[in-house]
């Protein structure tokens, strides 16, 4: 005996579970296009770059004006929003270079950062008597990692590439089987 809980989820599934397959074969196109036109994918990756920090830019712009009356130092993010705008443009001007290169250094100093802050905690472990080589390992790895990013910034796109292309897949065939899913329950 269906309740009419039970009749709501189904009636939810009902109307919902296409969305999912189609994020699922969207997702699924996209990292299958990114391996199979990697140049073509760095060239729109440049550009969704530019645009992300256009769009953020213009948000915080807007925010800080709202900010504005409650906030004393409102002007910081107004002066956020106002460099993601300059840096979207930039990037759009100086297209692909400027964007793929902020990808590659920020990807770099990520790593290199995270690398510092793995060995600092390293030391904070052995002084404690807790074992600590692996976060040693992860340390000293992930700045090696960092260095080399920025030494090898083809590469370092390629790795990008490839773990969006990744993700990309991997996202597609779950949101497929949870579509499906959702569809079996709907229509058993």
């Amino acid at each position: 005996m269906a309740t009419p809980m039970i009749d709501d989820l189904k009636r939810l599934y009902r109307m919902t579970w296409w969305a999912l397959m189609l994020r699922g074969l969207l997702s699924l196109a996209v990292g299958i296009f990114i391996f199979a036109r990697p140049l073509d994918s760095v060239a729109a990756f440049a550009l969704v770059i530019a645009f992300w920090a256009i769009f953020l830019g213009l948000v915080e712009i807007v925010h800080a004006f709202q900010l504005r009356p409650m906030v004393q130092h409102w002007w910081v993010i107004l002066l956020s929003g106002v460099v993601g705008v300059a840096f979207g443009i930039a990037a759009l001007v100086y297209y692909p270079t400027l964007a793929l290169t902020f990808a590659v250094v920020w990807v770099a100093w990520w790593l290199m950062a995270t690398g510092l802050l793995g060995i600092y905690a390293t030391l904070q472990l052995r002084r404690m008597g807790t074992d600590w080589g692996w976060p040693a390992a992860f340390g000293v790895v992930s700045v090696v990692a960092g260095v080399f990013a920025l030494l090898a910034p083809p590469v370092t796109l390629a790795a990008i590439m490839g773990l969006i292309a990744g993700f990309a897949i991997i996202a597609g065939i779950v949101l497929i089987g949870g579509a499906l899913k959702l569809r079996s329950i709907v229509h058993p």
